[in-house]
């Protein structure tokens, strides 16, 4: 991995095409990572960090100390005094551009200082109660469970129904069947917000609104499923399926003992995808459910913005983790998705 990462096109040092293909490689990777790494970092800000200008890539936030005679800890600044020198203060109240500062071991005297010749005493900080306040303050394990069912549930059900439309269009030979194959890559060019209202009245006529299966069924049979399995599935030699008939093996047998072991880098890329359309899914959550015991992650995050005010600290954290379990399917099934796309339509 390490000879492939650093081998170039000139023979000891660098090429200029090697320059240019380092510099777009690295700027890939830092338009793709930066914004997750910026979202995980301020995650870890409070609220005046987050709100801050001009922001902060790391949460730093400013430091208080306990003033004998105050209520609340005050914070503390850099100040330039008149005399040149600089002193560490700490400011009682502002008042327009003036703010009135005493000093932490001699706080009997007030001193008034221009805000423009202070600079607030920062140093790391990592809120680590904005996660904390999930658990305490919001449904968050009900909210993943919801999730979880339903992504899982409904990539089980893909799996298998796409599959087994994809084996009929590839292994049987009947009339009519690639007019039925037309017709399902049509139903791409639908866009998926026409037939919402159909699979609203359908859904509500079934007695399904407010419960995780009214989410999971409308979307278990996609087009997209059944032609990345079919293509597959043309690879497949027909004399091993021959051979499994003449041993008297059930068409269910060769189905499920032959043919979905052998689909399996597909099947894979397919769970991919049902996965990530599952779980980042909002607006088909949105419209069947309304109770907030049913919501998943992505309707819970919605609630966490109001009309007037947001709590960015809770969306930042709830945010992240929900990135995490979408990052680890992936992470544990990328290396089908290289398998499963380049032997996909290869006969």
């Amino acid at each position: 991995m390490v000879a492939f990462l650093t081998r170039t096109r000139g023979r000891g040092r660098l090429h200029w095409t090697d320059w240019l293909a380092y510099a777009y490689l690295l700027l890939g990777v830092f338009l793709m990572f930066a914004p997750v790494v910026w979202v995980a970092l301020s995650s870890l800000k409070t609220e005046a960090q987050i709100l801050e200008f001009p922001p902060s890539f790391l949460p730093y936030g400013q430091v208080t100390a306990e003033v004998e005679g105050q209520p609340e800890p005050l914070p503390l600044f850099h100040v330039r005094m008149p005399d040149g020198s600089e002193r560490v203060l700490a400011q009682v109240r502002r008042i327009g551009i003036q703010a009135q500062m005493l000093d932490p071991a001699a706080p009997g005297e007030i001193i008034r200082v221009n805000i423009n010749d202070r600079r607030p005493v920062r140093a790391f900080d990592v809120a680590w109660e904005n996660y904390g306040r999930l658990f305490r303050q919001f449904n968050f394990g009900r909210y993943l469970w919801n999730s979880v069912f339903i992504t899982a549930v409904a990539t089980l059900i893909t799996l298998l129904i796409n599959s087994m439309a994809a084996y009929a269009l590839a292994k049987y030979d009947f009339r009519g069947r690639d007019v039925v194959f037309v017709v399902i890559i049509a139903t791409l060019m639908i866009p998926p917000t026409v037939v919402l209202v159909p699979a609203f009245l359908a859904v509500s006529e079934l007695g399904l609104l407010n419960s995780p299966w009214g989410v999971i069924w409308p979307g278990v049979a996609t087009p997209t499923g059944v032609f990345l399995l079919r293509q597959y599935m043309l690879t497949i030699p027909d004399e091993l399926i021959d051979a499994a008939r003449m041993d008297h093996a059930s068409e269910w047998k060769i189905y499920w003992r032959i043919v979905l072991p052998l689909t399996a880098p597909a099947l894979a890329v397919l769970a991919i995808f049902s996965i990530m359309w599952r779980w980042n899914d909002f607006l088909w959550p949105l419209i069947v459910l309304t109770r907030n015991e049913q919501f998943t992650l992505q309707l819970a995050l919605n609630s966490f913005q109001g009309e007037l005010q947001t709590n960015w600290p809770a969306l930042l954290a709830m945010t992240v983790l929900t990135l995490l379990p979408i990052t680890a399917v992936f992470a544990f099934l990328q290396r089908y998705i290289t398998t499963g796309i380049a032997t996909t339509g290869i006969k």
